[in-house]
């Protein structure tokens, strides 16, 4: 076994793997760019060393230096993580020359199954379902209309070296090929070095699916499950499970074959997935086809892990070692239901933007094992900064249970006491899915977040037991805030204002009368409302400061989040804010005579949505545009983003051009 390994990455997969490392006895070393000189894998991981600039290509995608840190450190293997050099053959190959190991796949495996056009021949030829369409070369933007003309609408166009959600596009007419196709070429070329596209009939009722595959170098090759991953945003996971509500028994056996096969036919070993796309539609259960393989580590191992009860990571490194598997295809036992959600650094409420900055305070949920399990892996602590150069993700939050509807409501708990300031998070959006019907149903596709929230995101529904839980909240915060403002009053001038036990909360300016007093045991809460007087017991430790008040109110557990405004608080229970205040019923009857402050008009200008960078301008000053019609391309966390005119107008000025980087609410164009 490996003495000492180095993880060549960072966040929370560099954190994840020098667990496992530790536990298993093995020393680790991390590497850093200056960005990440004060990140939570340094910190953790018994040697680091530095790899250069900030921007990946000048230090976590160098090789070379990766390669001189291992034999600065004396590190006999290399844990790629995900992303950056994990499915580069060239890597594997050079650390195979340094007499390094690759804690992955050989190198063979990763070309064959790293360029898609190429991996879906072999595919075809290992006797895997695959997705009709063109697997050639694309020569220019006529051609792709020809194909997609061919195998019928709607298609989705790939940067054929893509991932990650990157270089994608949706097409439902020649309108959107034309559209969409340069701007996948570039991001293909931008983020992977590749301008190739391919083009492929999008499945109808479509769920991501995919098998996680386990081989050793003496040729077992194991699949353990499914994983369901179809919970997307712009073709990016957001939530993933384990197992699949929708697959049987029947399909898991004959979608682990093929998957095993293919493995088989490239020389597989180390952890792998095959991806594949499944019509929901679908009844004779062999509608999936292959997508792609992952030649590496995925996001949302840890959902594989907790039914299986194996450490990938563990495996992985086992194999790389030379050991052969300790278990057979008969021995993998799936137990319980596992689900992940990525805690993302964006803004749900402003169409799920990326927010950059530093967590002024982070304070994930308290982990937990047994019957139920919570798992947070993450790669920050409080005071990090999420940077412009890297992924989005703050964390994951996996919670395994027996069934899946105790796993989806253990998520909602857990995000209940997760609390992120400083940045954008989706945190309210995670719960708002966990709690959403159709979720619960297992009826998912795809396309659930496009369908679901048309709109956009705009919280939770709030519901009436939503309702009473703020109005309890802000009842007894009141009520401890105002007896310790009482009391430090009458310490310092020999008395304190009275207040009595008769307030008036208000939630969104809507108010309901209460009736606040200290029992033996805690609190009685009595509130009128239309419909009747409720009366709760409740039962806390809150003190002023916390950022979560946490109670027993009548026997059941209650969490909301409070964030400090100048009059009242911003509260958050089960994804759903509201601004709330406690006044006396005096004050309560003068705000209502309080004139309301009117936001400005902001409909003549095209704000900047994001910190990021304009990779084009489509208009000029004095052109009529339409509702609809794409006025300037903005790219963030190398993704692209077109932004487009909301109605009729008349450009009056242009504010920016291409290659300017511009921040949040930046002027980009007005309009007369």
């Amino acid at each position: 076994m490996f003495k000492k390994i180095l993880i060549a990455n960072r966040g929370e997969i560099a954190c994840r793997v020098i667990k496992t490392a530790r536990r298993m006895g093995i020393q680790t070393v991390a590497v850093y760019s200056d960005a990440d000189a004060g990140a939570l894998h340094v910190e953790m991981a018994d040697e680091a060393v530095r790899l250069g600039p900030p921007p990946a290509a000048e230090s976590y995608l160098l090789g070379d230096a990766i390669i001189a840190a291992c034999k600065a450190t004396g590190a006999e293997a290399v844990h790629p993580g995900y992303g950056f050099l994990s499915e580069r053959e060239w890597f594997a190959k050079k650390l195979a020359e340094e007499n390094i190991a690759f804690i992955g796949p050989p190198p063979n495996a990763i070309a064959a199954m790293g360029d898609k056009i190429e991996s879906k021949k072999l595919a075809k030829a290992a006797g895997v379902n695959v997705v009709p369409g063109f697997v050639g070369e694309i020569e220019d933007t006529e051609h792709a209309v020809r194909i997609a003309n061919e195998i019928g609408y709607p298609v989705m166009m790939k940067a054929s070296a893509g991932g990650g959600g990157k270089g994608m596009r949706l097409a439902y007419s020649e309108k959107d090929v034309r559209e969409g196709f340069e701007a996948t070429k570039r991001e293909g070329l931008s983020s992977f070095g590749d301008d190739r596209v391919f083009i492929e009939k999008f499945i109808v009722e479509p769920r991501h699916i995919e098998i996680q595959v386990l081989g050793d170098q003496h040729g077992n090759v194991l699949y353990l499950g499914e994983r369901e991953c179809s919970i997307q945003r712009r073709h990016q996971k957001v939530i993933e499970e384990a197992p699949s509500p929708f697959v049987t028994p029947e399909m898991r056996k004959a979608m682990g074959e093929q998957a095993v096969a293919l493995a088989k036919a490239v020389g597989y070993y180390s952890a792998g997935t095959v991806e594949l796309i499944v019509s929901g539609a679908d009844t004779t259960g062999m509608g999936f086809y292959f997508l792609e393989m992952n030649t590496r580590l995925q996001v949302e191992h840890p959902v594989t892990e907790c039914i299986t009860g194996l450490d990938l990571v563990e495996q992985m490194i086992r194999v790389a070692a030379g050991e052969k598997l300790a278990f057979t295809q008969d021995d993998v036992k799936l137990s319980g239901w596992a689900l992940e959600s990525r805690v993302y650094a964006e803004d749900p409420y402003r169409n799920f933007l990326p927010s950059i900055g530093r967590l002024t305070r982070y304070a994930p949920p308290e982990e937990t094992s047994g019957e139920t399990t919570v798992r947070v892996d993450t790669g920050v602590v409080e005071g990090s900064e999420i940077s412009m150069f890297y992924d989005p993700m703050i964390a994951k939050l996996i919670t395994h249970a027996p069934t899946r509807i105790e796993a989806a409501d253990l998520q909602v708990a857990a995000l209940d006491r997760y609390r992120i300031d400083g940045i954008g998070h989706n945190i309210d959006f995670l719960s708002a899915v966990m709690q959403h019907q159709r979720f619960r149903d297992g009826r998912l596709t795809t396309g659930f977040i496009a369908e679901e929230y048309p709109d956009g995101f705009e919280g939770a529904p709030f519901t009436d037991e939503k309702r009473d839980d703020l109005i309890i909240a802000a009842a007894v915060i009141n009520a401890i805030t105002v007896q310790r403002a009482q009391f430090i009053e009458g310490q310092l001038n020999g008395h304190g204002a009275q207040f009595g036990p008769d307030w008036v909360i208000e939630i969104d300016r809507k108010p309901f009368r209460v009736h606040a007093e200290e029992t033996s045991s805690g609190w009685t809460v009595t509130h009128t409302f239309e419909g009747g007087t409720h009366t709760h017991n409740v039962a806390t430790e809150w003190e002023p400061g916390e950022p979560v008040f946490l109670a027993d109110v009548d026997g059941r557990d209650v969490a909301v989040k409070l964030a400090l405004k100048p009059v009242g608080y911003r509260m958050t229970v089960k994804g759903s804010a509201h601004n709330v205040r406690a006044l006396t019923p005096r004050a309560s009857a003068l705000a209502g005579h309080m004139i309301e402050k009117i936001p400005p008009d902001l409909s003549k200008f095209l704000l900047c949505p994001m910190p990021g960078l304009v990779v084009s301008v489509s208009v000029a000053a004095g052109d009529t545009v339409e509702p609809g019609q794409a006025l300037a391309v903005v790219e963030a966390m190398k993704m692209e983003n077109i932004l487009r005119a909301e109605k009729a107008a008349v450009v009056k000025s242009v504010n920016a051009k291409a290659g300017d980087s511009l921040a949040v609410d930046a002027i980009i164009m007005e309009f007369e």
